[in-house]
């Protein structure tokens, strides 16, 4: 994104597929871990949070709900939902993050590894994204915050959510072009918001008061 240039609302379509790789218990979930796609890393941290429209899931990953639910480890399937995703600004720290806490997980435990049931499995995806203009456009703050009610929850999860792993750093779309803009304050104050504590509708109304607020 040229932030010099307007902001274009982007959306994003996800084109979900089966990897062929599975698993019944810890040792093979770690170990596709470590081998799957990172697009399944992030498909399998962040699906929920696009799907989800009007509650927060009580989990934060499917990892974490596999583990409780399928193999009843509900002291690990806590510790997984209870990384922080906001913390990561690559792909590969997370994978690092979700493979570190099963590792801990089994040294503690012993060698002792629970099976699924039959059907249970976790089945591992991996998505593939296609991006597309929006026709929905800002030349300045003013008009920014006037066009946000518009965008979809879509675009506000490829802006917000999707930006931080794909910019590599602390951030998202929209606090990059603010800031670019001279709106150094309220730039600082949508990074602030955690997105993961709230669903994309009350995120957007957030992200949408500030705005109103400091206008």
């Amino acid at each position: 994104m040229n932030h010099a240039e307007p902001f274009v609302f982007y959306t994003e379509l996800r084109l979900v597929a089966l990897t062929g790789l599975r698993a019944s218990n810890l040792a093979e979930l770690l170990n596709h871990l470590g081998e799957v796609p990172g697009s399944s890393i992030f498909y399998h941290t962040h699906h929920m949070y696009l799907a989800h429209h009007f509650e927060t899931p009580s989990f934060s990953n499917d990892f974490a709900l596999w583990v409780s639910e399928a193999l009843q480890e509900e002291a690990l399937g806590e510790r997984l939902a209870a990384i922080d995703l906001l913390s990561f600004t690559s792909i590969r720290q997370l994978r690092e993050a979700v493979i570190a806490t099963i590792e801990r997980h089994i040294k503690a435990d012993g060698p002792r590894l629970r099976q699924c049931p039959p059907g249970d499995e976790f089945h591992f995806c991996r998505s593939k994204s296609f991006l597309l203009s929006t026709s929905l456009i800002a030349r300045d703050p003013e008009e920014f915050f006037k066009v946000l009610p518009l965008v979809s929850k879509a675009s506000v999860f490829f802006h917000f959510f999707g930006a931080r792993l794909r910019l590599g750093r602390p951030g998202n779309d929209f606090s990059q072009w603010l800031r670019a803009r001279g709106r150094q304050g309220l730039a600082s104050a949508i990074e602030a918001l955690d997105p993961y504590s709230m669903t994309l509708d009350e995120f957007k109304e957030r992200v949408i008061a500030l705005g109103n607020k400091r206008s």
